[in-house]
């Protein structure tokens, strides 16, 4: 078939509206389990600090003379002084007045719009920062080279882990100052329920109450094949039929039932094993919108937080290390 001559078609036309949904798609993932599990708490300083303590251990032979005197006395432990270093982060904004101004699909302020979308890379930020093997640190006045920086959770763990023959649990006394020295690659090895059962026990005999068992993509789909997952199917309300889901919402342990719950911000090598009441964010500063001083026609913005990780007891919680990545 062919067009009817002097056809006026949209090739030929002139003045014809464009089609731009007024929907802004925006695929990348906000969410941040670790930082929205564990607590929030203020601080008053860049290096905070908390006590830690335990009991002593239990004792078989604790039988006495009856009547008998007191003529020696147990020995007495101090507590624990641990602390970590808060860190800034940040992120910052500028645009012209005129972009502002105009007429936009799918937001009215650009400003707006651009603010929350940093929001949201700044928790991504701290999730991932909280998640990687990161040292405290100390920093020094104006040099780049040497930020404050705060210890990450895998600085803090070294009671409860089960690793590579070649990795190396991180060793401080008062502050997270080390990073855990990584197996090589061919230590690595493929996650199983075994690691899995050994990490929770050690928890457990450390008096921890695991809840949360968090890993990578990778490895969410191998405990999802583990023997102790609980839920393979799942309820739904009504007379519908029940649906499949290809997750593990709970792994039973021998020591109590263990959330599984996916991160997309870890480390895959990392499975970590978690009691979420003994750690939390410490904010020296919290989030805050800063207008910047106006130079010209444009708006500035920063987005500044300054931060830290408090682990209460690291012995509350357990890592499976140097785990494979596919």
């Amino acid at each position: 078939m062919s067009q009817t001559s002097n056809t006026f078609d949209t090739f030929n036309a002139k003045g014809i509206r464009e089609s731009l949904s007024n929907v802004i798609y925006n695929i990348s993932p906000e969410e941040t389990p670790f930082m929205s599990n564990i607590g929030r708490e203020n601080v008053k300083n860049t290096y905070f600090e908390w006590q830690t303590d335990s009991l002593a251990a239990a004792s078989t032979t604790n039988a006495q003379i009856e009547g008998d005197d007191v003529s020696a006395y147990d020995s007495t432990s101090a507590t624990a002084r641990i602390g970590n270093y808060t860190q800034v982060s940040r992120k910052t904004l500028i645009l012209s007045g005129t972009l502002e101004s105009v007429d936009k699909a799918g937001r009215r302020s650009e400003l707006a719009y651009q603010l929350a979308k940093r929001s949201a890379e700044l928790k991504r930020d701290m999730e991932s920062i909280m998640l990687t093997n990161q040292a405290a640190a100390a920093g020094s006045a104006g040099v780049s080279t040497a930020l404050r920086k705060t210890g990450s959770l895998l600085a803090f763990l070294k009671t409860n882990t089960n690793k590579g023959s070649s990795g190396a649990d991180p060793s401080y006394s008062t502050s997270p100052n080390a990073t855990r020295t990584d197996a090589l690659a061919a230590d690595q090895r493929t996650f199983t329920e075994v690691i899995l059962k050994d990490v929770i026990q050690q928890v457990w005999t450390e008096g921890g109450t695991p809840k949360i068992l968090m890993v990578g993509p990778v490895n969410k789909q191998r405990v999802s094949g583990f023997q102790g997952i609980a839920q393979i199917r799942k309820d739904v309300p009504g007379r519908g039929p029940a649906v499949i889901i290809g997750a593990a919402d709970v792994y039973v342990s021998d020591f109590g039932a263990v959330s599984v719950v996916p991160n997309r911000f870890q480390r895959e090598r990392d499975a970590f094993v978690l009691d979420p009441e003994y750690a939390s964010v410490a904010f020296l500063r919290p989030f805050q919108t800063v207008e910047l001083a106006k130079t010209g026609d444009a708006e500035k913005r920063m987005i500044v937080v300054e931060w830290g990780l408090k682990v209460n007891t690291e012995a509350a919680h357990g890592l499976a290390a140097d785990l494979t990545t596919s």
